[in-house]
């Protein structure tokens, strides 16, 4: 489960642009030409990224994705695309804002990247009018459902680097994530330098902590509608498997497709863990310590547990982009460590 959860049970219905619509569009605004709003814009746009080698060519689930200069107008959709390019050195014209966050659309370890605010566009539902009239020369979706019809839609507006092979609903790592982008930016190498950097400090985590080595730990939330917890394949399970953790083998052992599984009020046991870690998404925090069923998992009535009560923490841990991650790992890793014994 993660903060779209509940929105990713819904119905997957998505709002179609017909081809011709979205053709119409795009002819209408070629024809008005480019202000020097614009051309400012896309200079702005792509200051900070190197010329880079082109044609880039990026591997996804539907086919090799081809980037034949430098993009100038990027509208990144996927979770946590936006953060990615920011920290490669581009400027969006347009983004998702999944978690929300509000304001420009990213969490505050981004605060102060953006030279200008940019037009946010739906999550689920993205509007594929505001998207092309962005006049996009490169769309990110790498953090997605990997619906096709999605994916068809926003490629006929420009080129669309979607989800991986094996990246649907969500899967994907942000070591993919930013090497998927950084070659659709043309700056593989400044990919590269931002994963080693980031792996150092999961590194240096793991080793100032030994005493998470081969703890079990369950990686949970609930909300509305009720509890669940997370399965290998996911941003936050790979977080603290770095750092040494096992995670919940009963969870595993009930993984599907999907990136949790539901656990009933009957069935809360299935919590327990050496440590187990809670997320309110769209509920209070209470409502989770305060739930007398919960107190009653062994872990939770030992004292081996943690309900995030702090939203920018939360959404660090669930927002899982090369630059949340160290956010995370600055304020998780202690927290975790006052829980687990040494």
């Amino acid at each position: 489960m993660n903060a779209s959860a509940p929105r990713a049970r819904r119905s997957r219905r998505t709002p179609v642009l017909a081809a011709g619509a979205v053709a119409a569009l795009l002819v209408g605004l070629s024809a008005c030409g480019s202000s020097d709003d614009s051309d400012s814009s896309a200079s702005a746009a792509s200051e900070g990224a190197s010329a880079g080698a082109f044609p880039a060519k990026v591997a996804t689930k539907f086919g090799e994705v081809t980037v034949d200069k430098q993009p100038r107008r990027i509208v990144a959709l996927g979770w946590g695309d936006a953060e990615t390019v920011l920290a490669l050195g581009g400027q969006p014209v347009g983004a998702s804002d999944w978690l929300p966050f509000g304001g420009e659309g990213v969490g505050p370890w981004a605060k102060g990247m953006y030279d200008k605010k940019p037009e946010l566009i739906g999550t689920m539902e993205p509007e594929f009018e505001k998207i092309a009239s962005l006049q996009p020369d490169l769309i990110l979706d790498t953090k997605s459902s990997g619906d096709q019809t999605r994916y068809d839609t926003l490629k006929k507006i420009a080129p669309t680097v979607g989800v991986p092979k094996g990246g649907d609903q969500y899967k994907l790592s942000w070591e993919q994530q930013t090497t998927m982008i950084a070659a659709a930016m043309g700056v593989p190498e400044k990919g590269e330098e931002l994963i080693a950097e980031t792996e150092k400090k999961f590194e240096a985590a793991a080793k100032a902590h030994p005493e998470f080595k081969d703890k079990t730990i369950t990686i949970g939330s609930r909300t509305s509608e009720g509890f669940g917890v997370y399965v290998g394949g996911t941003g936050r399970i790979d977080f603290v498997e770095r750092l040494g953790f096992e995670n919940n083998p009963k969870a595993e052992a009930q993984a599907g497709e999907g990136f949790s599984v539901s656990v009933s009020k009957e069935n809360l046991d299935m919590l327990d863990a050496d440590l187990t870690v809670m997320t309110p998404i769209g509920i209070p925090a209470t409502d989770i310590s305060g739930d007398p069923l919960y107190k009653a998992v062994p872990s939770v009535k030992a004292g081996n547990d943690i309900v995030f009560d702090d939203k920018d923490i939360s959404q660090a841990f669930a927002t899982d982009s090369v630059l949340s991650v160290s956010y995370a790992l600055e304020k998780v890793v202690p927290l975790f460590a006052e829980k687990v014994a040494k």
